[in-house]
C-alpha cells in the first residue's frame, strides 16, 4: 500500500535552552503547545513578510467546478 503524503514535513530544529525555555513560556501563556507556538510564529513572520501565498477562495473553486459541467 502506498504511503500518503502529508501537507505538513517534519525537520529538526537545534535552539538553544534558553530561547527553548522562552518559547514553551510563551506557549503555555497562550494554551498552545510549543509546536504549535512555533508554527506560528513562523506563520506570522512570513505573514508580516509578504511571503505566504495566496489561499484560494472556496467560491473560486465551486464557480471553476460548476463551469467544467
Amino acid at each position: 500500500m502506498a504511503k500518503k503524503e502529508s501537507q505538513t514535513k517534519s525537520f529538526i530544529l537545534r535552539v538553544d535552552s534558553e530561547m527553548m525555555n522562552a518559547i514553551e513560556a510563551w506557549a503555555a501563556d497562550e494554551f498552545r503547545s510549543t509546536n504549535g507556538q512555533l508554527q506560528w510564529i513562523i506563520t506570522e513572520a512570513l505573514r508580516k513578510a509578504h511571503r505566504l501565498p495566496k489561499k484560494r477562495q472556496k467560491n473560486e473553486n465551486t464557480e471553476n467546478a460548476e463551469s467544467a459541467e
